[in-house]
């Protein structure tokens, strides 16, 4: 993720980056120099290299002991969640959830592959949350389901972790016509039922032009997340790999 981060989406170039005394302490090493290896071929290493982030990237999909590399897919999303809600401000007292989704063209027979008429070519359609400039939640989906398909359990997610950290906040749910749903609405008003703040009602202008122009921002996230973060990189064979990827 790091990487990804300074501009390095491929793995190859964390061969180079293994050795990056500032990288291994962004990511926790105690170790930066790479000196208490138990093996001496990696004496001065003290990140990953790329041969075992790739056998993290295809952990899923083998059982085999030479790609052993296992990742949880339900603990990486939870980190990426509490990571993304720490970094909202501790003061705020509302909170806009943006819900989009968009098209991730693929260009292969990758696993999940399905031909979406609206976008017109075989893509993922991935699901996106942002606070603000801060990305909550990145599922990678196939194309052949409604765009809010998941929202839900989505949402489920996202409001705990919120609520963990700032308990009183007044959450709004924002998304476009392909978020008007009713198992959504029925979700946000269950919540409102038990006493919290899920939406906000008011009049019909004011409501569109105050609060869902505002909505375009999660455009410019999702450009964001394509073009610094390339998280359309999805060349993997299967789903599951390119869970891992989007993600990060």
């Amino acid at each position: 993720m790091f990487g990804l981060a300074l501009g390095y989406e491929d793995l190859n170039e964390h061969s180079d980056l293994r050795r990056d005394l500032l990288l291994a302490a962004a990511v926790g090493k105690e170790d930066v120099l790479g000196e208490d290896r138990r093996c001496a071929k990696d004496a001065g290493f003290a990140c990953a290299s790329p041969a075992t982030l790739n056998r993290l990237e295809l952990g899923a999909n083998f059982s085999d002991r030479y790609r052993k590399v296992h990742a949880n897919p339900q603990a990486v999303e939870a980190a990426v969640l509490e990571l993304g809600v720490r970094c909202l401000p501790s003061d705020s007292e509302v909170l806009v959830l943006d819900f989009d989704a968009t098209d991730d063209p693929l260009h292969g027979h990758q696993e999940g592959r399905f031909f979406h008429g609206y976008y017109g070519n075989y893509c993922y359609l991935p699901l996106y949350c942002f606070c603000g400039s801060v990305p909550l939640w990145a599922q990678l989906r196939m194309s052949d389901k409604d765009a809010s398909a998941g929202t839900v359990e989505a949402l489920g997610q996202i409001v705990a972790a919120i609520r963990r950290r700032l308990p009183k906040v007044k959450i709004v749910v924002r998304g476009d016509s392909g978020f008007a749903r009713e198992a959504i609405m029925a979700w946000c008003e269950g919540i409102m039922s038990q006493g919290g703040e899920v939406l906000v009602e008011g009049e019909v202008r004011s409501l569109y032009e105050k609060e869902y122009c505002g909505r375009g921002n999660a455009e410019n996230m999702i450009k964001q997340m394509v073009l610094d973060l390339k998280a359309d990189r999805t060349s993997c064979s299967w789903m599951a790999a390119n869970q891992m990827r989007d993600v990060g």
